[in-house]
């Protein structure tokens, strides 16, 4: 099975948009990075070819090098080019989710450096659903893709907006593009089909009842603990806020909002 139901219209965006990203585009061909909007997330991205640009992500977000990216591509028949061995099951659940907020753990092929997979043989792979995206991988032109991990720092809570992107990494990017908030605003579900049965390692975007209900069997869930292939947000402690969190009681709850309205009309 390929790419038989796939349909993907041409990005509906305003003029001045195009230009945005044009300028984008030429900014990642020179090695630059550039943050960009998805429907679940925004992305900080770099040509996944460019292994001087990739270090520029980690850099950026503070992120150990072992940690492997998910690359975007534009289109699913670029997927036989990044990834090798695609079983039937993947290309069915690519066919019916794709764009949208799902990630294909495949065997990489030749094209994708060690450094986007932190040296594992298995590469994250998804087409983003936002026009904005869509036109930034059209513009970067045939056999290229993006290597974009969300735009936050290491273990923050990942950006829905352009301006929350500004706020945590200020002009360490290169260029930030504005598509507006995500519309999920939840990371993708990345699926596993490393031993060839698919398997969830992180929860998302889509249900897992959606996924079986495409392959019509059921999909184990990985637990982190015993989960063989390092992706994105699997560590114990990941997207955490900085806001303190503290746990009351049913009884001390009313007494400290109580105290905290108090404390507020004295302004």
């Amino acid at each position: 099975m390929e790419h038989t139901q796939y349909r993907q219209r041409k990005p509906d965006l305003a003029p001045e948009q195009y230009d945005q990203i044009t300028a984008a585009a030429q900014i990642l061909h020179q090695g630059g990075t550039v943050a960009f909007p998805t429907e679940t997330v925004y992305g900080l991205g770099a040509d996944v070819t460019n292994p001087v640009a990739i270090n520029k992500i980690y850099t950026i977000k503070q992120r150990p090098i072992n940690h492997p990216l998910i690359v975007h591509i534009g289109n699913i028949s670029h997927l036989h080019y990044w990834a090798q061995a695609i079983p039937d099951s993947a290309w069915e659940l690519a066919n019916h989710f794709w764009p949208g907020p799902l990630t294909l753990i495949l065997q990489r092929s030749r094209h994708i450096p060690d450094s986007v997979t932190g040296g594992q043989d298995t590469v994250g792979l998804r087409i983003p659903a936002h026009p904005v995206a869509l036109a930034l991988l059209e513009a970067l032109g045939p056999k290229k893709a993006l290597a974009a991990p969300s735009a936050n720092r290491f273990g923050r809570i990942s950006p829905t907006t352009a301006a929350h992107v500004r706020e945590e990494l200020g002009s360490t990017v290169d260029m930030i593009l504005d598509g507006g908030a995500c519309r999920i605003g939840l990371e993708s579900t990345i699926i596993s089909f490393h031993d060839r049965s698919p398997k969830i390692l992180r929860p998302g975007g889509i249900a897992l009842s959606a996924l079986e209900l495409v392959l019509d069997s059921p999909i184990m869930l990985a637990h982190n603990t015993n989960q063989t292939i390092r992706t994105s947000g699997s560590l114990p402690a990941h997207y955490a806020p900085t806001t303190p969190l503290r746990i009351y009681s049913t009884e001390q709850i009313w007494d400290r909002a109580l105290a905290l309205a108090a404390k507020v009309c004295e302004y």
